[in-house]
């Protein structure tokens, strides 16, 4: 049974057992509930949701500070004079270990989102992102960077 099924025996038995069927009394025999799967989760199995929900924060986390050094990076890039002279676009074949279309969206997408990249398209095998840089300074720190950042938590995310 899992902690949800759990969670809700517990709130009506609570609820049972005082005679009152209020919300506020559910609520309290949840919580009662889940204070005591607390104490004896040595003999429950761990919810896959709460592990879910720390490798979504884990990427979230990764996401925000990705996107605040990005920022700082492109914004560096446009105040500094002479421009032309830095800007070193280009368009990088990103070899994809993700293989589900959902893997594949939020992989585009997180680089999308991120300053100074853009996915610009899948190849028909799904086996590369194409990739464009504002900025291209070395393309194998790239492909690192994605693959050990974005992609490695992705596709835990997915696991």
């Amino acid at each position: 049974m899992n902690l949800t099924g759990l969670l809700v025996i517990f709130a009506l038995g609570w609820a049972a057992v005082t005679g009152n069927f209020g919300v506020l009394n559910l609520l309290l025999g949840a919580v009662i509930g889940g204070l005591a799967l607390l104490l004896f989760r040595v003999k429950t199995v761990r919810p896959a949701f709460i592990s879910r929900a720390w490798r979504i924060a884990a990427l979230a986390l990764l996401f925000i500070r990705e996107l605040l050094e990005s920022a700082v990076r492109v914004a560096i890039l446009v105040l500094t004079p002479d421009l032309s002279a830095r800007l070193r676009p280009a368009i990088i074949a990103f070899p994809l270990t993700a293989r589900s279309d959902g893997e594949i969206t939020l992989l585009a997408n997180l680089i999308t989102l991120t300053p100074g990249t853009l996915s610009v398209d899948v190849s028909e095998d799904r086996q590369r992102l194409f990739i464009h840089c504002l900025s291209l300074q070395d393309r194998d720190a790239l492909i690192d960077g994605i693959a050990i950042g974005f992609e490695a938590k992705v596709i835990e995310v997915f696991k």
